[in-house]
This record gives C-alpha cells, structure tokens and sequence, in this order.
C-alpha cells in the first residue's frame, strides 16, 4: 500500500450531506440511481450518480446522511453531469454499502 502525506489527504474533500431526491437513472450503463445531495448554505445541492440499486430502493434513501467527495471535477455520466462522489464500501458480493456517519452530523462537515 502506498502511503500518502497528511497534506496529500487534506486535499480530498470528504464532506456529509444529506440526500434529498432519489430516483432509478434509466439512462445509466449500469443500474445506478440519480441522486441529489444536500451538503449545507456552503456547498448546497449536488447531482450525483450511485450504483447502489442492490441495496437499497430510492424511497428509502431520502433523508439518508452520506459522505461524498465534493472536490472532484464534475463529470458527464450519460446525460448527468456529476458534481460530487458518493462513497460506499463493497459487500463480500459485490455490492455496494453506503459510507455513512452513525450520529447526526451538520451537513458540510468535513470528516478529519
């Protein structure tokens, strides 16, 4: 494993939000679901794509508290521009399990 600088990590903005619409993305490639995640006055809403359809179903992913990578450059998913990375972890099939902070959070916080 490589090994990076605090400063290297300092770099990526892992921030808590708060989604707020969820819907299938008929348009994808793969399964995936559009999501819209609300990351405080700072940053405010931010479009998304998540392959997490195994999971979890859009209803039940409203008001759900997630962490996201919010300084990426926004990217062109189909006919998405992307604007934030939500992040999760794969299950031993494959799957993937939402990263999630276990208290509430204000959203924009940025994990440290």
């Amino acid at each position: 494993m490589e090994e990076i600088s605090w400063n290297d990590f300092m770099k990526v903005e892992l921030r808590v939000g708060r989604i707020v619409s969820a819907e299938v993305f008929k348009e994808a490639r793969k399964p995936a679901y559009r999501l819209q995640v609300d990351f405080g006055p700072e940053l405010g809403v931010r479009k998304s794509s998540a392959q997490i359809t195994t999971l979890y179903q859009p209803e039940a992913l409203v008001g759900r508290l997630v962490v996201a990578v919010v300084n990426f450059p926004k990217k062109q998913i189909g006919p998405l521009m992307s604007e934030c990375l939500v992040t999760g972890f794969h299950n031993a099939d494959g799957d993937v399990a939402l990263c999630v902070p276990d208290k509430d959070v204000p959203l924009g916080t940025r994990l440290l």
